[in-house]
């Protein structure tokens, strides 16, 4: 449980540093601050709890705040659906009980009607991400527009990793700083969704050891959730382009979501995209020569 009350101190201590005290509505009361954003005794203040509830929530100590006591710090704290989302999820983590064991999660697959649907979706990228960013599953236009998950090795088929690892993705993508901090910043949420999972645990700490990047990011403890936006790409086959995607949470499994990549119409980027779709087509078989018998 350590662990646990670790991250929620921490979630808690740099959310209170970012919070402007000007935007959260205090008067400046002429005392010189020694440190960034808000004391405690202000969010305690903001939240209407004791500062002595606030500190020992601060610590992860072993209380058990109402709902109504969370969203007050949370919006004491100015964070977003995200960050309360995950706070909540910290809080709930350091007093239920889990098993001393971290286990393996069951494997997720793809149902075949949506790997139908996948691959109807012919003129547009579109990539199904289960847990920990996996890649569970995506059409052929995703692998000629992003990279061939389809045909990497299991433990490789992982959305995050592929950004922070592959030297592809870093000449892919223009804003590849923005878009990698969006996967790990993901995984950060995920991370207090399930604080035990071995699989994501195994993949945090590659990640640690071969990215720097991750390393900064990670320890600055922000949470995403992409929903929608833009990506602005440097294609090596078909050059610059700007694809935007929409998710969907897939009826029946909360923890797959399905991502669909489209581009404005006539544009250059939908040209691009035509470009790319012909280029990929996989070439037709020969017709057989009709028998003489």
């Amino acid at each position: 449980m350590a662990d646990l009350n670790r991250e929620l101190a921490d979630f808690l201590r740099r959310a209170r540093a970012a919070r402007d005290p000007q935007q959260a509505g205090l008067p400046d009361d002429g005392r010189v601050r020694r440190v960034k954003g808000l004391r405690r005794e202000e969010v305690a203040v903001l939240a209407g709890v004791s500062t002595d509830y606030y500190t020992r929530l601060e610590q992860g100590r072993r209380i058990v705040p109402s709902t109504q006591v969370i969203d007050a710090v949370a919006r004491a704290l100015g964070l977003d659906d995200v960050g309360r989302t995950h706070l909540h999820d910290l809080v709930s983590a350091t007093r239920t009980s889990r098993a001393a064991v971290r286990s393996r999660s069951a494997v997720q697959r793809v149902r075949p009607g949506l790997r139908r649907l996948l691959d109807s979706l012919d003129a547009h990228p579109a990539l199904v991400l289960g847990r920990r960013t996996e890649v569970l599953a995506a059409n052929r236009m995703a692998c000629a527009l992003f990279a061939d998950f389809e045909r990497m090795p299991g433990r490789e088929r992982n959305y995050a990793r592929w950004m922070l690892l592959s030297d592809d993705a870093r000449s892919l993508f223009v804003d590849w700083e923005v878009q990698a901090r969006n996967a790990v910043e993901a995984l950060r949420l995920e991370a207090g969704r399930a604080p035990e999972d071995r699989d994501l645990i195994e993949l945090v700490g590659e990640l640690s050891v071969s990215s720097p990047e991750f390393r900064r990011w990670w320890s600055e403890h922000q949470v995403h959730q992409r929903t929608f936006g833009s990506k602005r790409l440097v294609h090596p086959v078909v050059g610059d382009l700007t694809v935007d995607y929409e998710t969907f949470e897939l009826p029946g499994d909360n923890e797959q979501a399905l991502y669909i990549y489209t581009t404005e119409p006539g544009s250059s980027s939908r040209q691009a995209i035509a470009i790319l779709a012909s280029w990929s087509q996989p070439a037709r078989e020969p017709e057989s020569e009709p028998s003489d018998g």
